[in-house]
């Protein structure tokens, strides 16, 4: 970690003055521009490690920038952070829902703004690992074994359908990541899974009331969706 090239765009120079600084303070490399524009031709000539992305941007804004490089092979698995002086669920929503990984809000702690960075690269890095190297994964009193598809709570099996078990799993591979309804049905996308919103809080639902004590691990995030607690 730390050696990564981070494009940063925002149009406060400002803000690209302090989060510049402190990138790479912490030792990455580091890309600013102050435009969307400026964002997707800088992407396209030469891919990010990953994307800050201020939420309001003149001319093209934000959500659209994120949604032209989610759609796009060569950046769609570029993790992306939302940054947004707005606290609208709307606006965090319509950013999470077009594939950003994460949102901070301004105003934001410069450690806090690096730490999440760093999950996000993390994440991306775990994510191509070859998961044969380590097939279960443990998280507060979890057990998840996706080779043989099952479920340990606190040593107790737990029986789950194949989209309960998936959506338990997304969730435990990214803690404290936030993902909106539409979201998990599109990491989902079960043959067995009726794609609605609402279906989504039925499965919840049944989750939790299968994980019992443990049901609080996965916590509801008013008008955004829903995420595993963070260890």
């Amino acid at each position: 970690m730390g050696s990564e090239r981070i494009l940063v765009v925002d149009d406060e120079q400002d803000i690209l003055e302090l989060i510049g600084y402190n990138l790479r303070k912490a030792g990455y490399t580091v890309e600013s521009v102050a435009t969307g524009e400026a964002a997707l031709e800088a992407a396209r000539k030469r891919i990010p490690d990953a994307v800050i992305l201020d939420l309001l941007l003149p001319g093209l804004d934000g959500v659209e920038v994120c949604r032209r490089l989610k759609s796009d092979e060569a950046t769609r698995a570029v993790p992306i952070l939302m940054l947004t002086a707005k606290s609208e669920d709307s606006d965090i929503v319509s950013g999470l829902e077009v594939g950003a990984d994460d949102y901070i809000t301004k105003p934001f702690s410069p450690r806090v703004l690096v730490a999440r960075l760093q999950t996000a690269l993390r994440r991306v890095h775990d994510s191509r690992a070859d998961p044969a190297a380590n097939p279960v994964l443990r998280i507060h009193r979890l057990e998840i074994d996706a080779q043989r598809h099952t479920v340990l709570c606190a040593g107790e099996a737990v029986e789950l359908s194949a989209t309960e078990f998936a959506l338990l799993e997304i969730l435990a591979r990214n803690p404290g990541w936030v993902f909106s309804r539409a979201r998990i049905i599109d990491e989902i996308k079960g043959s067995d899974y009726p794609v609605t919103e609402r279906s989504v809080d039925v499965q919840i639902l049944g989750l939790r009331r299968k994980l019992g004590e443990h049901s609080n691990l996965i916590e509801t995030v008013r008008g955004v969706g829903y995420r595993l607690r963070a260890e």
